[in-house]
């Protein structure tokens, strides 16, 4: 039943409908929910020289915080330290990219997206 979501499969929801928008925008999906200890990145996408890892927030439309205000320092260090890792292990060099998408839904049907691009650098302080 929808009223008994789980975080995961609330998550799934942002992740497809921002998997979808990105490969209809030209990228392609390199890897989902990469995780090491201490981290995790919702989407890494690569299109041309630019990698962009990506951070999905998913809400519902009532929720009491927005997707935006989700994304602490902590949380962008984390992301930091992940995608260091996910570029070392693949030997990968490329430009890279912080991405935000916050998407709202009402009973796993989207009803709000928002993609911000270069959403914070490796410069935070």
């Amino acid at each position: 039943m929808l009223n008994e979501q789980t975080s995961r499969s609330i998550g799934d929801i942002g992740e497809d409908y921002v998997c979808r928008h990105l490969s209809e925008n030209g990228y392609e999906i390199l890897c989902r929910n990469y995780t090491i200890k201490g981290g995790e990145i919702d989407i890494i996408a690569r299109k041309e020289n630019v990698v962009a890892f990506v951070e999905v927030k998913t809400r519902k439309t009532n929720a009491f915080t927005s997707g935006e205000s989700a994304l602490s320092y902590t949380k962008k260090k984390r992301l930091l330290m992940t995608a260091n890792n996910y570029l070392h292990k693949n030997k990968i060099k490329a430009f890279c990219r912080f991405d935000l998408a916050v998407i709202h839904h009402i009973n796993g049907r989207v009803v709000y997206f928002r993609y911000y691009r270069s959403a914070f650098n490796a410069s935070i302080k």
